[in-house]
């Protein structure tokens, strides 16, 4: 009787052959899974999409572009940043965090009174992707009807902190009758803190429609006279986000 042998080593190709085989099938078969989930729920493959298009990262404006100072410290600045912008016949958006206005309802009033418009940051400068919906519409609520209060008109923008939303965020926002505002250009001013790098973020290539996101630091109201300089020079204007809309 005659009977075939295998060394240990063609033991070993044959096994790995065919877990190579396995594998390759488990990957192509996932593969098309995906593809079917596109095609056949083509709602979740648009998440993301839908998600941004609830989002709005610049104007309309033919000449003017938004300066955007999110709040939550800084209230001396505040004051200075007022006195600049009046100065220069400017305006901006001050979205403000609901418990640095509920601290500082002297200044939030300030705000209002010089003619600058006020949107809502939140309340405690929460993640807003890891709320929920109902966590979302709490904390956005919470700081829209402060801010309404203390300015003394209705607020109608909302900016997430620190850019963070998803679906339930901007659907909470929008049930509340606020548009959702992101930006166009980012100084990063809360880190690096530097004047010369604020101007230089907030006026490259700066274009009409363009918001500038901000913060009220040192360095940034050292940079805001050049900064409101450098538009005038290039024909354009500060105005607030609902201008540069066309919403009001």
């Amino acid at each position: 009787m005659w009977v075939k042998t295998f060394s240990l080593g063609e033991t070993v190709k044959k096994l790995s052959s065919r877990a190579v085989a396995a594998v390759t099938n488990g990957v192509l078969a996932l593969v098309l899974i995906a593809v079917a989930c596109v095609c056949f729920f083509p709602s979740a493959a648009r998440v993301s999409s839908e998600t941004e298009e609830g989002v709005i990262r610049r104007g309309t404006s033919a000449d003017g572009v938004s300066l955007m100072f999110n709040v939550y410290w800084g209230t001396e600045e505040v004051d200075g940043i007022l006195a600049v912008l009046e100065e220069y016949g400017a305006r901006a958006t001050f979205f403000l965090g609901g418990s640095w206005a509920d601290d500082n309802t002297d200044c939030v009033r300030r705000i209002a009174a010089a003619g600058q418009e006020i949107g809502s940051h939140g309340y405690f400068h929460r993640d807003h992707t890891a709320l929920g919906y109902q966590g979302n519409l709490d904390e956005i609520a919470r700081s829209v009807q402060f801010l309404s209060l203390a300015a003394g008109k209705a607020v109608t923008l909302f900016a997430p902190p620190s850019g963070a939303y998803d679906e339930d965020t901007v659907a909470a926002a929008r049930s509340l009758g606020l548009k959702t505002i992101l930006w166009t250009k980012d100084t990063v001013d809360w880190r690096d803190k530097d004047a010369d790098v604020c101007f230089a973020r907030a006026t490259q290539d700066v274009a009409a429609g363009d918001f500038v996101l901000m913060h009220p630091m040192e360095h940034t109201l050292a940079a805001l006279p050049r900064i409101l300089e450098q538009y005038r020079e290039r024909g354009l204007k500060a105005v607030t986000v609902s201008e540069n809309l066309a919403i009001l």
